[in-house]
């Protein structure tokens, strides 16, 4: 593992073993390759959410069961095109590093790239099970009517929409902050990206038509309620923060003490919150997909991935209280 690739990554520490092994060396020399022709880390980004956007609509085919070899290879394409977009969104941060091109747009946009993704794909989903439910109404015993059809639809979109605000967003956004924060305790404020909905609030308050962009104020908007959800379901950190800030005068002045015990204390928790992110996740959409009942995707995500969510936000906030009582009774 030479410099430069290490120089490229958030932390080794928060790279599941398939990122650090396979995908991210891989990312590594296409962001080499990026730079040579100077290409910006946000036009990548883009490129990420209109090919993993165009997946969905492979993903719309019903696969071998129903479609013979030809529903099977639109499937592997959709598969294909969903890493390549994956890959990207991999890409772009690296070529940041690399570049020293970092933007608070470019870590705007890397947050929004799966949504792009996983919104017109989840509501394909919901229209593949329309045309192609003869699995599920077999196993369930159900009558394959219009009225029937119609009903189970209706179900399926509103699990999708369970899956997809509280599974993919919610669990995406929780693991994607507790990755940051691993981050702060191990390289303090510059080795992160760590935010506050308080300071987001302020930068856009200071945005104006004339010195931003439409797009660049609406996603500022956007993010401020991203970081606001990120805060409410993690308080005992929150308190923890407050804490130090109030003990140490600001979070720079943390000493190394404690910065150590809280990386041993978050260290196992980052194994199972990577269960939360991509690699993971669509391991099981592109089984189920390929299986022809995609529709538990939806129920992976509400059930598996919901109590893997649980499970890592219990045992972080749990440390975090720990920890606060600890500097607070020193």
């Amino acid at each position: 593992m030479n410099d430069n690739f290490k120089a490229s990554l958030k932390s080794t520490e928060t790279e599941d073993w398939l990122d650090l092994h396979v995908i991210r060396p891989f990312c590594y020399y296409l962001a080499v390759f990026f730079a040579k022709f100077d290409i910006h880390p946000n036009t990548i980004t883009i490129w990420s959410m209109i090919i993993g956007a165009a997946s969905a609509a492979f993903f719309a085919c019903g696969s071998f069961y129903y479609s013979g070899t030809w529903g099977l290879m639109m499937n592997i394409v959709a598969i294909v095109l969903l890493m390549v977009a994956d890959i990207f969104d991999c890409t772009d941060g690296q070529l940041a590093r690399l570049t020293g091109k970092k933007s608070r747009l470019g870590r705007i946009l890397d947050g929004v790239a799966g949504f792009a993704w996983f919104i017109p794909i989840y509501h394909l989903l919901v229209y593949r099970f329309y045309l192609h439910h003869d699995i599920e109404f077999s196993l369930l015993g159900i009558e394959d009517t219009p009225q029937n059809v119609l009903i189970a639809t209706a179900i399926v979109y509103g699990l999708g929409l369970v899956s997809g605000i509280a599974g993919l967003a919610g669990q995406q956004r929780l693991a994607d902050y507790y990755i940051q924060v691993h981050l702060f305790f191990l390289k303090g404020e510059k080795g992160s990206e760590l935010d506050s909905s308080k300071r987001q609030q302020e930068l856009y308050d200071q945005m104006t038509p004339e010195t931003h962009s439409w797009v660049e104020r609406y996603f500022q908007k956007s993010y401020i309620d991203y970081t606001r959800k990120q805060e409410q379901v993690t308080p005992q950190f929150q308190r923890l923060l407050q804490t130090m800030r109030r003990k140490y005068g600001s979070l720079d002045a943390i000493p190394a003490s404690v910065r150590q015990e809280f990386h041993d204390q978050s260290l196992p928790v980052i194994f199972w919150n990577g269960l939360l992110t991509f690699n993971f996740r669509e391991f099981w959409l592109f089984l189920f997909c390929l299986l022809d009942v995609p529709v538990m995707t939806f129920l992976w995500e509400i059930v598996v991935l919901g109590l893997i969510w649980l499970y890592v936000n219990r045992r972080h906030e749990a440390f975090c209280k720990k920890l606060n009582e600890s500097i607070s009774n020193e």
